[in-house]
């Protein structure tokens, strides 16, 4: 009786080993017809495909549901992760905004008690950066507000990781603005720690260039750069970027992303008032009772 059964085993097993290699067989001539070139077998294709559509149809719409459940459950842990790291941001932000009012707190008390003049806030318009129709500069874009938003030339643009330009023309709803990489830029800029000035120069590259270094030996990569102020045009202390070495001389690694530039703020800047008189010259104070014809000095002579 255990032969018989072994007997029958083994005759199963060969069955299903001839079965599966006229499978495979099967699979492989189908292959082979299904993508030759022949007129016949190109109809005889199209006539099985016709026949099965139906059927496919009813198959795929299960599996397209499964796939498109399969991309929700996806999504829903995506979306269920980046809210876990939301909330973890935003405790940390917490925690930076109480810092920083106290730290506000305390500047306001030391500013009270040593008497010193805050310069004003610097007020902003907030514009769109719509398709640049083309002008003198090469780099450059067209911002949708103008003088009726209090936007005049000069005005400095930036985002929000720091300066982007300045506005070289405007119009009542429009201005254009010229960006930091275009050949006819100057800024004037202070680099820190050291307070080193220099002039950045946009030279249609992603990394303006550096010129007119007070002393490059005080100047490395990674200090921070940012615009003096000088002329007037553009407020001080706006961050632009950091310095880098490349072969050709020390460059500005822009903090903006000057390809990706969707929104821009343009400063209603207005320095405070030059002083256009020499005013008098303070001397000696004279002693009481000396005219003022008399000279200061001991002028014996006698």
């Amino acid at each position: 009786m255990g032969r018989a059964r072994d007997e029958r085993r083994e005759l199963e097993r060969r069955v299903r080993s001839v079965l599966l290699g006229v499978a495979v067989m099967l699979c492989l001539i189908a292959m082979a017809l299904w993508r030759a070139d022949n007129p016949r077998l190109v109809q005889l294709r199209m006539t099985v495909t016709d026949a099965l559509a139906p059927s496919l149809g009813w198959t795929a719409g299960p599996v397209e549901a499964l796939s498109a459940m399969v991309r929700d459950f996806e999504n829903f842990t995506d979306v269920y992760a980046q809210n876990r790291e939301l909330r973890r941001e935003i405790e940390r932000l917490r925690g930076w905004r109480a810092e920083a009012r106290a730290l506000e707190e305390r500047n306001a008390q030391l500013g009270a008690l040593m008497n010193i003049r805050l310069a004003p806030r610097l007020a902003f318009v907030t514009g769109d950066v719509i398709a640049d129709s083309g002008g003198p500069f090469s780099e450059s874009v067209l911002v949708n507000v103008g003088s009726d938003d209090g936007v005049t030339e000069g005005s400095a643009g930036v985002d929000g990781s720091g300066l982007v330009g300045r506005v070289v023309g405007v119009g009542d709803r429009s201005a254009r603005m010229m960006l930091l990489t275009d050949f006819s830029s100057r800024i004037a800029v202070t680099i820190q720690p050291s307070g080193r000035r220099a002039i950045m120069a946009g030279d249609a590259t992603a990394a303006p260039r550096l010129e007119f270094i007070d002393d490059e030996e005080d100047v490395a990569p990674g200090n921070a750069v940012e615009t003096s102020g000088a002329g007037g045009v553009l407020p001080p202390r706006l961050p632009v970027g950091r310095v880098i070495r490349t072969e050709d001389g020390l460059r500005v690694a822009l903090n903006s992303d000057l390809e990706r530039l969707e929104f821009v703020r343009l400063l209603l800047y207005r320095p405070d008032r030059k002083i256009d008189s020499a005013g008098r010259i303070v001397g000696p104070r004279r002693p009481p009772g000396l005219s003022s014809s008399a000279p200061l000095g001991n002028g014996g002579g006698g």
